[in-house]
């Protein structure tokens, strides 16, 4: 006997998602000189040979145009001293503000920018994207990756920043 199920409500999915610790990211990609960030948690390592890593965008947001347009995307792990910096992408700057002022950036292959002070740093060229409900998600090929893990990472859980003791 086959039974019906019913979609889970947006808010109640919101609600048990806020359970979730995970670490922070900024993912950028740039085009054409326009470079753009935003503040990521659904990232993750998919494989190791290839290295594979995977993000979730909102298909809304400008940093998924441009990863789309340029075929290009970076990930900065954050660090815990790096709240402001998450807070900046996160959207509390406009999107049409330039969310790089006054930060130290740096490139390594594809020109995509990663934020000085992160913990770690994947270069990644767009290998596969999937449209899945209002995101999609981009699989990456690793093809630069630096760690500079002095320090601890940044957390989020139920909406506010955590560090690990």
């Amino acid at each position: 006997m086959k039974s019906e199920y019913r979609r889970v409500a947006a808010d109640v999915m919101r609600e048990g998602m806020r359970q979730w610790a995970t670490g922070v990211t900024i993912v950028t990609s740039l085009d054409e000189g326009w470079k753009h960030g935003m503040t990521v948690s659904s990232f993750t390592s998919i494989s190791l040979d290839p290295p594979l890593v995977l993000v979730s965008l909102s298909r809304q947001a400008r940093t998924h145009a441009l990863v789309e347009k340029s075929g290009v995307f970076g990930v900065t792990i954050l660090n815990d001293q790096q709240e402001m910096v998450s807070d900046r992408f996160a959207g509390r700057m406009s999107e049409d503000e330039d969310r790089f002022v006054g930060l130290e950036i740096f490139t390594l292959i594809t020109g995509a920018p990663f934020l000085a002070g992160g913990l770690a740093f994947f270069d990644c060229r767009v290998e596969a994207a999937y449209e899945v409900g209002d995101h999609t998600l981009f699989l990456g090929e690793v093809i630069a990756s630096r760690a500079e893990p002095n320090g601890k990472p940044l957390i989020y859980y139920n909406r506010s920043y955590q560090r690990l003791q």
